[in-house]
């Protein structure tokens, strides 16, 4: 059985005094993936922020490999190694797809290089030189995601909407 890399143990959010998220629990092994599943307003997205330190007050219990994370900020929360991928993607539209990845430092050993990122996203290489704005949806999730890999965090957090398509 592969090393726990995430677990979460009775957390609970609130946003000012409205109590939104009770009792989350859930794990996530090296190497895993694993969906949370829900209608919208069942806290999805609270819960990727509350994960995060995104969120004013949380309780409960969030460890990342042996830390303890609920007390920490989000900045600390990020340099232990999780990052998140809002709906909103933060790319940079005046930026290239290779611009956009190489914004963000190699903060943590086991980044991706270029070619492994452009090797799991072939549509990446091909629009290298297109602008942020150029991008369909799913390509800027793509060059979010990628930014993500190539900082080398261990445990990627998206909170994007499946559509599904109609063929």
């Amino acid at each position: 059985m592969a090393d726990l890399l995430l677990a979460v143990k009775g957390l609970n959010a609130w946003y000012g005094e409205s109590h939104v998220l009770h009792g989350m629990e859930f794990e996530v092994r090296e190497g895993e993936v694993v969906t949370l599943l829900g209608r919208n307003g069942a806290g999805k997205t609270t819960t990727m922020k509350a994960i995060m330190g995104m969120v004013g007050r949380r309780q409960g219990s969030i460890r990342f490999r042996d830390a303890e994370t609920i007390g920490l900020a989000s900045n600390k929360v990020a340099r232990l190694g999780i990052a998140i991928c809002p709906e909103e993607r933060g790319i940079f539209a005046s930026l290239d797809v290779e611009e956009n990845l190489l914004l963000p430092p190699r903060i943590g050993d086991g980044g991706m290089p270029l070619a492994q990122i452009y090797e799991l996203f072939p549509n990446l290489k091909e629009r290298l030189r297109s602008q942020g704005t150029k991008l369909s949806g799913g390509e800027q999730q793509m060059l979010a995601i990628g930014r993500i890999l190539r900082t080398g965090r261990a445990c990627c957090c998206s909170t994007s909407r499946p559509r599904a398509s109609r063929r």
